[in-house]
């Protein structure tokens, strides 16, 4: 379900880029702007209320986190999402989930399930909503938990720097009806064996998790394509 958006920043202390940044991000995401949508600059200063320089910022910030393409002679575009581009996205969190959530389990003390726990009912509720963005919110939340018990905050920071394409491929795939189990169960999986600190479940959760989930990608990109 793609929510309808507001671009319109309102007063607040956080900066004018800031704000901005988020609002195109998440428009992106959402899929307010889809894959080879043009970014025109007067429009955007208009729909968000805000300088030009501001909105250059943006598209610059945007382009480095592979969200928006600059085509010569047409200028920055929604950057389009390849299966190839995709692929190499689902081998990198394979490997490092996938240990991340091993190194978890091994370590997870009564105080970090209880907090990974929160975080996986705040996955429930969005889902039962239907709110694909806050349903990405907090899928990152989890992860960002699970990565920090295992101590892993190098790999986290890899993470971070594709989290936004991570999170078009989630709202691509969260309910899309060809997959086999929901998005919140195989979570739900991962969850189940850090509470039960069992490391290879763990990882295991993980692998099936991200195959599915990259099978599914393929299936719908390579149509696309």
């Amino acid at each position: 379900m793609v929510a309808r958006h507001s671009l319109k920043i309102e007063n607040t202390p956080v900066t004018l880029r800031e704000l901005a940044l988020e609002k195109v991000r998440r428009a992106i995401i959402s899929g307010h702007f889809k894959a080879g949508d043009r970014l025109v600059e007067r429009s955007l200063c208009d729909e968000l209320g805000v300088s030009r320089t501001v909105v250059r910022e943006v598209i610059r910030y945007l382009e480095a986190e592979g969200l928006i393409e600059n085509i010569p002679k047409k200028g920055p575009i929604v950057a389009v999402l390849t299966w190839e581009v995709a692929a190499q996205i689902y081998d990198i969190r394979l490997l490092l989930e996938s240990e991340a959530a091993k190194d978890c389990a091994k370590s997870a003390t009564s105080k970090d399930k209880k907090s990974l726990h929160q975080k996986l009912m705040r996955i429930a509720k969005a889902s039962h909503d239907l709110d694909d963005t806050e349903r990405v919110d907090a899928s990152q939340a989890f992860y960002e938990a699970l990565f920090s018990i295992a101590k892993h905050h190098i790999a986290w920071e890899i993470v971070q720097r594709l989290n936004s394409r991570i999170s078009r491929l989630r709202v691509l795939t969260l309910r899309n009806p060809e997959r086999q189990v929901a998005g919140f169960e195989r979570i739900s999986r991962i969850y189940e064996a850090i509470e039960k600190n069992d490391p290879e479940q763990a990882k295991q959760a993980v692998i099936q998790h991200l195959t599915e989930a990259a099978s599914l990608a393929k299936s719908i990109l390579t149509i696309e394509e």
